[in-house]
């Protein structure tokens, strides 16, 4: 299945917002609950799916990360990491696009787990490990190739104090099944 909105690299190159105060974003009422929600994006997904839900990996390979991710993960320009590129679909259909960012030096020790994650969710992983940490949300607005938007969300997390990028765009469809 191709990725819906034809997102590149290049719009993960995008200004981010640091979200402080949630009354202040500017996303429409509809998206924040999404935006801001600092639970795991899956099991509201599958919660949302009543269980028909599933992870597509689009791509997963070693690759330079944007700029702006490797700012936000304080690695050296030229650096690779394993850049994993996910849809979750709901119902048949894609909701979320997701962009996870993951250094060489994070995939050592019990987190070496995370470079063959397949079809399994990033965030069950995570969720459930009892060293996880979350960074501050980020957000943005992505202009998609087709010249419309969507809204997205991104976060440094931590296991085991090892950092990684997760950035979650939430796509129309989403909004269309309740």
């Amino acid at each position: 299945m191709p990725i819906p909105t034809a997102l590149t690299q290049q719009q993960f190159n995008t200004r981010w917002h640091s979200l402080r105060r949630p009354s202040q974003l500017q996303a429409p009422l509809q998206w924040r609950r999404w935006l801001t929600d600092p639970g795991s994006l899956t099991q509201r997904l599958i919660s949302k799916s009543k269980g028909d839900f599933r992870v597509e990996v689009i791509r997963q390979q070693w690759d330079l990360p944007t700029r702006s991710e490797l700012r936000a993960l304080g690695m050296r320009n030229r650096e690779r990491a394993l850049v994993r590129e996910v849809q979750l679909i709901g119902c048949g259909t894609p909701w979320v696009y997701a962009r996870s960012i993951i250094p060489a030096s994070t995939l050592t020790g019990r987190q070496r787990i995370l470079a063959q994650l397949g079809t399994t969710p990033l965030g069950q992983l995570m969720f459930r490990d009892p060293t996880m940490r979350r960074g501050p949300l980020q957000i943005a607005q992505l202009k998609l190739a087709d010249n419309g938007h969507a809204w997205a969300r991104r976060s440094l997390f931590y296991l085991a104090g090892k950092p990684l990028l997760v950035c979650e765009v939430f796509l129309p469809e989403l909004l269309r099944v309740e």
